[in-house]
């Protein structure tokens, strides 16, 4: 930690112009968003005369739709939307200060599970806690306040960077940062699984401590690998874009459920865990037996496995290659098959309410064959992503938020770095 002082004067040098143009695309606004950060957190700590600064980004899912349960590969990506945080050390308890929602504390002498802090934010900061603990990694309490541009419901893990973010602020306050992004990963994970009660894969909380794009095997769910696929979207004359489409998540929670274990049940009646032990060929061979065990949508979306985990692996060498063209294929492809196998456009309990349908229907409207777009991430209900030619930019994002309403379209670029402390 440094004096509060020294932090804001650091900001001030050319070396901060660096830092931030690294990890916002730009320097006067994040120069403003840091010194707010630390004039609420000495208004809201005035004892506090030392703090650290934190930043974990949000991540986009830019390839491998429900691939990652069944221990398939995934691309994914951390964005320049981030939560940032001023923290600093404090006895006995964490106490965090999100702007625009209650503060709260959590008690580090209590961290076994609360079922009615199901769902809250102080589930997660008590899960991740109490991991730390578990794994006899150092813990210690502190206080914080946080800002985040990773907005609730925007299909860029705004859980996943929250409770990456308590991760990281353990890690450097207390272990020297020691502790690995997948390790990070994985005890926000575990917090999300078992206190917060929504069951998730590693991807979200993987690409948010990392950073960069990344493809990840999930073959070993226990060590999944992280492979780095340098390319820079900037200059591919595309922009990626998100649009939430809107719509409840919370009534979602069957349908995501449902897909995994479909999914799984195929792999099951063919002898095996998971459908990465399994292949196309073995499916299609014994289609009519599979009938007599699973539903035919298990076996369409079993099918959207299989293509979806061979297309991350084209994905990313048409990246490495520079082949924007044969990416964008690819993007298309993906898409389609999310809507006709994996089938998660729409939950099938609310068929009348489609958004994420009429966001790709405009999208393909306006794009008109150039660019690209899918469903982002669990779907259902939320976001899709487009990859939107330069020239069609400001006609889409108009078109867009015109039909979703203003603040559900956000432009973004693939950050570098992920989970950090932000030093100047």
């Amino acid at each position: 930690m440094k004096e509060i002082k020294d932090l804001r004067a650091a900001m001030s040098v050319p070396a901060a112009d660096r830092v931030f143009a690294g990890l916002y695309g730009e320097t006067a606004a994040a120069r403003r968003r840091y010194l707010a950060l630390l004039d609420r957190f000495s208004r809201t700590f005035p004892d506090k005369t030392e703090a650290a600064l934190f930043s974990t980004p949000g991540r986009t899912e830019v390839g491998g739709n429900h691939t990652d349960h069944n221990g398939g590969h995934v691309l994914a990506g951390a964005v320049d939307l981030d939560v940032v945080a001023a923290a600093a050390k404090q006895n006995g308890a964490v106490t965090i200060c999100s702007e625009g929602y209650p503060p709260f504390t959590v008690s580090l002498s209590e961290l076994e599970r609360r079922p009615e802090e199901l769902g809250t934010s102080a589930a997660l900061v008590r899960g991740v806690c109490a991991r730390f603990r578990e794994l006899g990694y150092r813990l210690g309490g502190f206080c914080a306040v946080m800002h985040s541009t990773v907005l609730k419901g925007s299909g860029l893990s705004s859980s996943a960077a929250f409770e990456v973010q308590i991760a990281n602020i353990l890690n450097h306050l207390y272990n020297g940062g020691a502790l690995d992004p997948v390790t990070q990963a994985k005890i926000a994970q575990y917090a999300e699984n078992e206190y917060f009660g929504k069951p998730c894969g590693l991807m979200d909380m993987s690409a948010c401590a990392a950073g960069g794009l990344l493809m990840i095997d999930f073959q070993d769910f226990e060590a999944p690998l992280f492979e780095q696929v340098d390319f820079d979207f900037a200059d591919s004359g595309c922009t990626m874009v998100i649009v939430d489409t809107g719509g409840d998540h919370a009534d979602m929670t069957d349908d995501y459920i449902a897909l995994e274990h479909e999914m799984k049940a195929v792999a099951r009646a063919l002898g095996r865990e998971v459908l990465r032990q399994c292949t196309k060929a073995q499916v299609l061979e014994n289609l009519a037996a599979l009938r007599r065990q699973v539903s035919d949508r298990a076996i369409l979306r079993a099918i959207h496995f299989f293509e979806d985990d061979e297309r991350v692996l084209q994905q990313a060498q048409a990246l490495r290659r520079g082949d924007m063209d044969a990416f964008l294929r690819l993007i298309t492809a993906s898409g389609r098959s999310s809507w006709e196998l994996c089938q998660n456009c729409y939950s099938h309990k609310h068929p009348e309410s489609q958004g994420i349908s009429i966001a790709l229907e405009v999208t393909r409207d306006v794009l008109r064959g150039e660019g690209a777009c899918r469903v982002h991430g669990g779907g259902f209900a939320g976001t899709i992503q487009a990859f939107v030619p330069d020239s069609l930019r400001q006609t889409y994002v108009q078109k867009m938020t015109q039909v979703f309403g203003e603040g559900a379209v956000f432009q973004s670029r693939i950050r570098r770095e992920g989970a950090m402390e932000v030093l100047f």
